[in-house]
């Protein structure tokens, strides 16, 4: 049984103590204090017993201020890959509507002048802004976002930077274990497509796939790689390159789905089976990961999730800074998965 509130506050106690106390979201224990629906009963208890813990007491009027008028969200966008992007748009928009929030999709041309996108961001009256790639490793386009006094999500970037918020997976990791598991079926002659070069991520999955190599004894070869954008027509002319080398590679890993389906279309017009001929996996699991003949082993980068990480933590940011609490930069590490399915198998 809950007790009551205590009235005597601890000097200094905020709703960030609380959230950290409990082991929830200070947007949660807002939502306890706010007596909204959809909070678990355990985690509604486990809130209230934080809340009595530290005798915190909730400012009404900050309250007032936090839940008064409309939030609104930009999340800007300039991703090539129609699957990553509609998974994104699905995640962010889902969340935003939990958070009673409004999302506004904007599409960011890179050639854009920074005072254009200065404009339409003050035009739209914005509390926050959602960076996916390639724009969460553009440090103009981040620090312009900072001096407008933005609170700024990036996600996916392999680099995030120290004070700005971020959601991630460990896209080195994630390389190093499906390099691994292509070792491990026997492949020594493993062909990498990269993505762009611009893009942190694609410098952390090449990474993983050097380590999974030179832990395995084996070396990194210069007619094993191939350079790629993550767009499909990058991942026709680079898969091409790598399949017209001679010994041709016995598997392909790609740095995205899109790729790995483009290798998949050259390796069928060269008459290829696979994955008896030749194994190809992907990486980030979009729909298009199932869409392909055979279905695609592939590293599931949880896109939709990371989206609506990233919407949480902007909504949190920015209700703290209407109630006057503090809220750091929060950089969240999410989980990937290989997915097997039937585009790899062992050699021989």
């Amino acid at each position: 049984m809950i007790g009551k509130i205590s009235r005597r506050a601890k000097p200094g106690t905020n709703l960030s103590d609380v959230a950290r106390l409990a082991g929830v979201s200070s947007m949660t224990v807002s939502r306890v204090i706010n007596k909204e629906p959809g909070v678990k009963v355990l985690t509604r208890e486990r809130v209230l017993a934080a809340i009595t813990s530290l005798d915190y007491v909730p400012n009404a009027a900050a309250r007032s201020l936090a839940g008064a008028g409309p939030l609104r969200i930009v999340l800007l966008y300039s991703n090539p890959s129609a699957a990553y992007l509609s998974e994104f748009l699905l995640g962010s928009l889902k969340q935003a509507s939990l958070s009673d929030a409004q999302l506004i999709v904007e599409q960011c041309d890179p050639a854009m002048a920074l005072h254009q996108i200065a404009a339409r961001l003050e035009n739209r009256g914005v509390d926050g802004v959602i960076l996916p790639a390639p724009l969460c490793d553009d440090p103009r386009l981040i620090r312009l976002i900072e001096g407008l006094g933005l609170p700024t999500v990036v996600v996916a970037t392999g680099a995030p930077p120290p004070g700005v918020h971020s959601v991630t997976i460990d896209d080195c990791d994630a390389a190093r274990g499906m390099t691994a598991r292509l070792i491990a079926a026997g492949h020594r002659r493993i062909g990498f497509i990269r993505g762009d070069t611009n893009q942190t991520s694609s410098a952390k999955r090449f990474e993983g796939y050097v380590d999974a190599l030179a832990a395995a004894g084996l070396q990194v070869e210069a007619s094993l790689t191939a350079e790629g954008d993550f767009t499909y027509r990058s991942g026709l002319a680079a898969a091409q390159a790598l399949l017209s080398r001679s010994p041709r590679p016995t598997a392909i890993f790609a740095s995205n789905d899109d790729m790995a389906a483009a290798a998949m279309a050259v390796a069928h017009r060269m008459g290829l089976a696979i994955p008896a001929d030749l194994s190809i996996c992907g990486f980030d699991d979009t729909v298009l990961a199932t869409a392909v003949w055979p279905t695609l082993t592939t590293v599931r980068q949880p896109i939709s999730d990371m989206a609506q990480c990233a919407v949480d933590i902007l909504v949190e940011s920015v209700r703290c800074a209407r109630a006057g609490e503090m809220f750091g930069p929060q950089h969240r590490l999410l989980d990937y998965r290989i997915i097997e399915r039937d585009s790899d198998a062992p050699t021989g």
